[in-house]
Formats: structure tokens, sequence, C-alpha cells
């Protein structure tokens, strides 16, 4: 998958120590375990207020939540796996602050960094809002990882539960408030603790006054790193617990200094991540805080198309036009209704403009209005749009590209592939007119060659490289529509080039139905056989329920049957197999690798991994609670050949050992078994592996105007080699790098990218940078960051209320009177104005009505029973600042605030749930 499962692997691999909460499973709650526990509490009220305003029912899962439970009771069974996905890039980003950042104090609230670790979570809530706000999740997620690190550590690092705190601080999500009484630099905070009895080890006067103290962390027993009389962090890599005061005050778990209190600090980071969970939600909007958490209304899929539309495309459009109105009109308001429509369109020297709606109707509009026109040479930018589409859609989406030219920017080959694995998005062409289905073979815009490209593109992405000739286009399109419905796996993948006569053999599990054989080339003689050994020549007979076949492009839908089949292909052209179904169960994969970190362990491998030694890669399996990893292997693209590894079951997922990376191109290969039956899923997406290793890192968040500088390095076996450096970007921001490289000793060599965001870029856009290093021999590597967009905010004051009319005739009987106001809702001289204002609770009949003479007001009106005398409406500005006020048939209570009142999980409730998860964990 596109984001890493590291943070996972953190929950078993880091060592003791890290400057966080706890890491190994059973010995305390850590990162991982108090963010999951928080979304997933926070998107089943989410779910279950929107189920209550649109009168549906909604039914809580039993004890502990799982993705899968929540994704159900949430009605959206298809989006458990998307789910799962989100919420691994938030832990996943939370966790790593521990390998990033681990000797910054900011970002775990040590050496009494209370103000720079405020100014860290504070800056990223209104990127977060920024970027939901542009649709932008994936980098949401990211950056709601890093900063909710530093607001959980506050709990365990700093003295706010010994100075007696039950509840979360609320300020620490607020610019503009008091965190606390912050001890002063020169105060004494701790004495020594008594043997290794620290339980009370923080001065009284510091109790008694509630002054805010936190402890001093350092791996270098240097003096100077802790002052007079100050608390340290304490545990064994911290060498400052060893200085007068001797000691520490942390509880990252039950055996740490205070670890006595590991339960109240966990429970109130759960309580405090929850309600930072309730702030965004707040601010975007009840749908679009569960897209940001991957649970869609409808599928999980997007619709991506990248269209050439040059002159000669218009039948291909028309095409489009049809496909597009037949899904829409048939999946709108079904299970099957893709969460997000893309569509990119492009031509010569034109690429975009970009459309991203998660509105049907809106879709439908655009792709009715597309008009071919230009187009006067053969090439175009196919693979310009197609990088544009690659980090704009979500994370495992199919992208459809419509051309019948070549691509004019071959160069971006190695940066389009380099997208692919590391989003796992599948790529289709859809090729009209191509030497193979032109037979005239009159002038033509695309060649064998051009052909070959994006026949090796669609193979490193697991899609299909479709040829067809412009009349047979719409038959082919049928594709499309297979692959928008929910829940589509992948059972078999591969390629053969030149043509061989082979066998391939796949399982059909009990989970499965509509299963589907899809095959490309010329001349494929086809032998099938069922797991009850009936065996049929061609592709029609008993076992095939119906087939298609137009172009290079050919089809067969099995009558399912569970148990092992057989395909017998022989041809001696190049061809192409792919074998999907329609089942729950799927599964999440990443490679790993030993941490270079000051704490050692594991951590995500951002590149391709290293070809011919060991290798690690941790495997989750979605969609079942009950469903069990047996086999793990690498499978070579080209051929059987396969390397299997050691599974070894991990708190929810597997770590598997690999004794060789193999080298090329190959694909992941899991078997398991659920209830004694036995599965068998792949990977779409071909990986492959390298000599060269290339790593970047830089902060998340770019301000326009400002030069963002990515430090990063390449190394490899090789000495006196010059490295090619290719450096590109989404956006087409301008950038400085260098061109070229040499490792001349110590194996490796560093360089920087320095990119520059134009003044007027919108705060919210995202920039994904890739990073390219290629040898003479044409060995390479890539690096892919992402990174938000954020302009500084200056407004922190929520939008207010101001009653103008009240007015009520309630009596003893509520049922034939009726209470209504108006209000007048302002973000004030200096805001950024009012977003929306919208009804939080009540049963009446509301409206919301913008001045058109000035945006910065909002009328609003409400009339109800006297039977339901109270009512909160919630106002949301430009950046994102909520407010609530409350009204009822005789008075007003207005409750401005960033933060949002009133749903969050109670601390009470949060450590009943989070016992009962505790207990879960450790029965396992």
């Amino acid at each position: 998958m596109a984001v890493s499962l590291s943070a996972v692997l953190s929950l078993v691999l880091l060592v003791r120590g890290a400057a966080g909460f706890a890491i190994l499973p059973g010995d305390a709650l850590n990162h991982l375990e108090i963010t999951e526990m928080a979304i997933l509490n926070t998107a089943l009220q989410v779910c279950r207020d929107l189920a209550q305003s649109e009168g549906t029912d909604f039914t809580l899962p039993s004890q502990p939540y799982t993705f899968s439970s929540v994704a159900s009771a949430c009605k959206s069974s298809s989006s458990s796996k998307s789910f799962r996905l989100a919420v691994y890039l938030v832990t996943y980003r939370n966790v790593r602050v521990d390998i990033q950042h681990a000797l910054n104090s900011s970002f775990h609230f040590d050496d009494e960094e209370f103000t720079s670790g405020r100014a860290i979570i504070t800056a990223g809530i209104q990127s977060i809002k920024a970027s939901n706000k542009e649709g932008n999740y994936n980098t949401a997620r990211q950056e709601l990882g890093v900063i909710l690190h530093p607001l959980q550590d506050f709990y365990s690092h700093s003295n706010w539960v010994e100075i007696g705190n039950t509840e979360p601080n609320a300020n620490l999500i607020k610019s503009d408030t008091s965190i606390g009484n912050i001890a002063a630099k020169t105060r004494a905070t701790c004495r020594n603790c008594n043997g290794d009895d620290c339980t009370n080890n923080i001065l009284d006067d510091i109790i008694a006054e509630k002054v805010l103290t936190s402890g001093y962390f350092g791996v270098v027993p240097i003096a100077s790193t802790k002052p007079p009389g100050k608390c340290s962090h304490g545990g064994g890599v911290d060498q400052t617990s060893d200085i007068e005061p001797k000691g520490g005050i942390n509880k990252d778990t039950f055996k740490a200094s205070h670890g006595h209190l590991h339960t109240k600090a966990a429970n109130l980071a759960i309580a405090a991540t929850s309600h930072l969970l309730q702030d965004l939600r707040a601010a975007a909007g009840d749908r679009e805080f569960l897209q940001m958490m991957g649970i869609s209304k409808g599928s999980s899929k997007a619709l991506c198309f990248v269209i050439d539309v040059t002159n000669s495309m218009k039948d291909d459009i028309e095409a489009v036009k049809t496909v597009t109105n037949n899904i829409i009109d048939s999946q709108v308001g079904t299970d099957n209704e893709p969460s997000l429509y893309v569509l990119v369109t492009f031509s010569d020297p034109d690429v975009g403009p970009l459309i991203k709606t998660s509105d049907p109707k809106v879709f439908k509009d655009v792709i009715t209005r597309l008009s071919p026109s230009g187009g006067g040479d053969e090439r175009e930018l196919a693979l310009s749009g197609l990088q544009l589409a690659l980090t704009t859609a979500p994370f495992n989406s199919d992208i459809f590209l419509f051309t019948d030219a070549g691509a004019k920017d071959t160069q971006l080959k190695s940066t389009v592939i380099a997208l692919i694995e590391r989003t796992q998005t599948v790529v289709n062409f859809l090729i009209t007119d191509s030497p193979s289905t032109n037979r005239r073979r009159r002038s033509l815009r695309i060649t064998g060659a051009d052909a070959q490209l994006y026949k090796d593109v669609s193979q490193a992405s697991g899609g299909l490289a479709i040829e067809v000739s412009k009349s047979e286009l719409p038959t082919a399109t049928s594709i499309i529509t297979e692959a928008s419905t929910n829940s589509i796996v992948t059972v078999l993948q591969t390629a053969r080039s030149p043509g061989v006569t082979e066998i391939f053999t796949f399982t059909v599990d009990k989970t499965m139905s509509k299963v589907i054989v899809y095959m490309t080339g010329s001349s494929i003689s086809v032998t099938l056989t069922s797991p009850a050994g009936v065996t049929q020549s061609g592709t029609s007979g008993v076992l095939v329920s119906s087939s298609e076949s137009v172009g290079n492009f050919q089809t067969l839908r099995l009558k399912v049957e569970t148990g092992e089949w057989t395909l017998k292909l022989a041809s001696a052209n190049p061809y192409t197999l792919k074998v999907t179904g329609q089942s729950a169960i799927d599964f999440l994969v990443d490679f790993v690798q030993a941490s270079q970190g000051p704490f050692g362990g594991y951590d995500t491998l951002e590149t391709r991994p290293k070809v011919g030694v060991e290798g690690s890669v941790v495997v989750t399996l979605t969609g079942s609670d009950s469903a069990k990893v047996t086999e793990v292997a690498l499978v070579e693209a080209q051929r059987t050949n396969s390397v299997s590894g050691t599974v070894k079951a991990q708190e929810g997922s597997y770590m598997v050992h690999l004794s060789t990376i193999p080298a090329g191109q190959f694909v992941v290969r899991v078997k398991g078994t659920k209830d004694s039956s036995v599965f068998q899923r792949q990977s779409s997406t071909s990986f492959t592996s390298s000599n060269l290793t290339i790593s970047a890192s830089a902060d998340s968040l770019l301000t326009p105007g400002t030069p963002f500088v990515v430090p990063f390095s390449v190394s490899s076996a090789e000495v006196g080699v010059n490295i090619t450096i290719r450096v590109t970007n989404n956006r087409g921001f301008a950038s400085t790098f260098p061109s070229v490289l040499m490792i001349d000793s110590g194996n490796s060599t560093n360089g920087t990218v320095t990119l520059s965001a134009p003044l007027n870029t919108r705060s919210g856009s995202d920039v994904t940078l890739t990073i390219e290093a290629e040898t003479p021999t044409g060995d390479d590597n890539f690096v892919v960051q992402r990174f938000a967009v954020f302009n500084t905010v200056t407004d922190f004051s929520a939008p207010v209320c101001e009653l103008t009319g009240l007015q009520s005739n309630c009596s003893t009987d509520c049922n034939s009177d009726q209470w209504w106001f108006s209000a007048r809702v302002t973000d004030g001289a200096d805001g950024t104005g009012v977003n929306r204002v919208s009804l939080k609770q009540g049963d009446g009949n509301f409206t919301a009505t913008k001045d058109p003479n000035n945006p910065n007001i909002t009328t609003v009106s409400y009339s109800a029973s006297c039977c339901a005398p109270s009512m909160q409406l919630q106002a949301v500005d430009n950046v994102g600042n909520v407010g609530t006020c409350s009204f009822s048939n005789s008075s007003v209570v207005t409750s401005p605030s960033s933060l949002a009142t009133g749903t969050a999980p109670s601390t009470g409730l949060l450590f009943l749930n989070m016992i009962i998860l505790l207990f879960s964990y450790l029965l396992k």
C-alpha cells in the first residue's frame, strides 16, 4: 500500500525507552492503541449522530471495536479496507515521530518545551482543517498523525496528572490561551527519587501550586542538558536521570518512573485525542470527517479518468460519457456509489484542469461538457496527466486512461511507476487505433513502441493495456463498471513476454463472488479446469457464464465454484492474465527495515527494497476479524519463481521475514484461512528491487513564498559512480537540485531539493515530490514525499451569535404551541468570514441565509414545538474555528469556542473502553 504499516510493526519491534508511550504489547497502552481507540470511538459517534439525524437505524457493535465492526455499524462495510488504511497512515506518522524527531524535545513536551510543543499541535490543526477543506485527506491524515504524538505525550511526560487534573488540557489545541502555570527555567521542580521509588520526587510546592513541568531527556550524560533542580524523563535511555535530582517522572509504561499513573495518563491521552478529533469533525462536517477516516457512504472506490481531449478523440469521449452516465445512474444511492470522482484531461501543451468532486451530478456535468479540440502533432502529454491523477486519487484507486496517441513525455515513465508503487494504484489504458487494431496501417498517432510504454506502466500497476478500435471501445469499457464495484480483490496477476505455454493455479474461496478472468494478447489458447475436475477448452463452455472478446482484450466470467482452479494459456505472443473476484477479505502490505534512529527497532521502507538481501514485510488482513494468514511469498512478475517468508502473527498483523529479496519485478501473494476455508490474494502492484538506497526527510508543512528544503541521501555498494538525479512535483513548483551526484567514498552521498511555492498557492493544497536516482547501468530507485501547503493563520476567534428576535406562545399544552427565534452569526471585524452554519441539536425548522451584501453575516431562523424547548447551532469560519450557540424558548447561551463542545466521549467511558480493549489484547 502507499502508506506504511510500520505503525503496526513499531508496536512490537521498537525497543523500550523510546520518547513516548509504551511500544511493546502487554506492557502498557501505546500511541498506536491510544490513537486507534479514539478514532474508533469518534467514528462510531459520528455515524450514530448521522443515523439519528437521517432517521435511520444504528446498532452499536460489541466491544472491542474493530475496523470491520465500526465500518459495518456505519453501514459502509466496503470501507473496512480504506478505513484501516487511513488509520494506519495516522498511526504510522504518530509512531514515526519517535524515529524522525526522537531528540526534538518539542515533539514530546520534554525539557519544559510547552510553548513550542503547543505550536506544533496548533499549526498542524490549522493545516489539517485547510487540507480537509480542499479534500486532500491523505495529507490531512499524515499531519494528524504527527501532531497526535506530542498531544498524547503531554500527559505522560508532564506532571499534568500529578497536579490533580482529571480532564484533558483543552488549551493544547488552542493558540490564543494559556497552557497553564509553567515553571520558570530557574525554578527547581524535583528531588532525588528514594532508590527505585520515584512516586514522590516532584517537589511539594510544585504540586500545591499546580505548577506545570516536564522531564528533561538526553542520550548524552552532560549536566548542562538539564538545569539544576529539574525533573528528568527517566528510563534506561535517558542519561539525565543519573544527574541530580536523579530519577524521572514519565508514565510511558507501568514500569516507568511514574508508572503507577500510566493508566490515568493514557486515559487522558485518549480523551484528548477524541477532543481534537471532535474539533476536526466540527470544522470539516460529519461526512467529510468520515472521508478523512476512510469511511464513505457508498463504495470506498473512486472513479478516476485521465482523458486525451484532442480532436481525434471525439468517439472515445462519447464512450466515456456513456459509461459515466451508466455508472452514475445505476450506482448513485447504492453501496457501489463511488466515494470520489476524479478527472484529468491532457493534450499538448496542456494538462488539466483537475476536477475532483464527491458530487455525481457535478462530475456528470463536467464529463458531458467535454469537447475535443487541437492536437496538431502525433504525441500528447499522457504521462503528465497520469502523474497528476496518481498524486490526487486516493490510495489503492483504479485509474482509466483513454488515448489514441503516444506519450510525448516519456521521461516521466520511471516517475509514474514510482508513484504507482507508492500508491498501489491500478492503471488501465484504453488505447484506440493502435498498430494491433488498425490493420490498414494508415498514418497512426500511436506506434508499437508507444503502445509498449503503456503496457509496461499498466503491468507495473496490475492494470490492463486494452487495444481496441474506436468502434469497439464501448464494449471494452465494461471493465470500468466492474472495477468500480465494491470489494474487488485480485487472486492472480501475471504477464509473459515473450508468450509461453504455462499452467496457472488460483483459489476461489467461500467469500468470493463474481469471479472474472481478464486476458490481453493475441492468439491465446485457453484451457480451464474447475476444482471438481471439469475441463473446458476455449472461452465458452460449462465453466463460464459469459465471455467477451474485443481487440486484444478477453474476459471470462466464471461460474463460481470454491477450490483450486487451473488455467492453461498457450500463445507465441506476449500476454497478461488477471483474475479478480468480489470479497470483503483483502490485505495491506508494506516493506520494512531496521530503523536508523537512536532507539533501534524497525521502520517503514519508503523506497524500493534492496535486492539479494534479507527483507521483511508486514501483512495486515482487512474485511474479517477471524481470517488468518498462513503463507506469504514474493512471486517474480514474469516467472513462477517465488520466495516464501516466515510468518509470525503480531497484534492484528503478520511480520514476514524473507531470506532474500528477488531481483527485478515481483508481486506479493498471501494465502490464509477463514472458517476452515482456504483463500488466496495477490497484490495488483508489482514491486521492484534495487541496489541503490535513497531516503529523504523534511518538515511536513510548506509555506508559500518561503524556500522549502528537502535533504536526501543516496547510497550504493558501488564507489566512484555518478548518480543521475531527477526531481518532479505534481504542482509544477520551481525547484533546484543537483542533476548528478558522485558516490566517491563511504558508499553514500547527500543532496538537497529546494521547492518554491508561489505566494498565491491555496492553503490546504498538497505537494507530492518524487526524487529519483539512477546509476549509469540503469539501476534506479526513488523516494516519494507528500507535503501540505500551509499559510499561517492569524484568526483564532470562533464565530459568535447575536439574538435578534425570540417569541414563544408556550403554555401548558406544548403539543399545540411553538417558539421561534432569529439570530445573526458573524466572525468579527478581523475574522476570515463565516463558512457555514448548521443545526447541531434540535428537531425544528432551521434555515441559514448568507447576507448577499456582507458574506461575514449569516442570518438564522428557527421554529419548533414547545415540547422541544431548546436547540444548538454550530458555526464554522473559513479557517475552521468552531463556535456553538444554544437557544431555548426562554433564554440563550452563546458558547463560542475553537473546540467543539458537547459530544466527545466522557473520560469514564473512554477508560472503560480502554480497559476492555487492553484485556482483549492480552488474551489474544
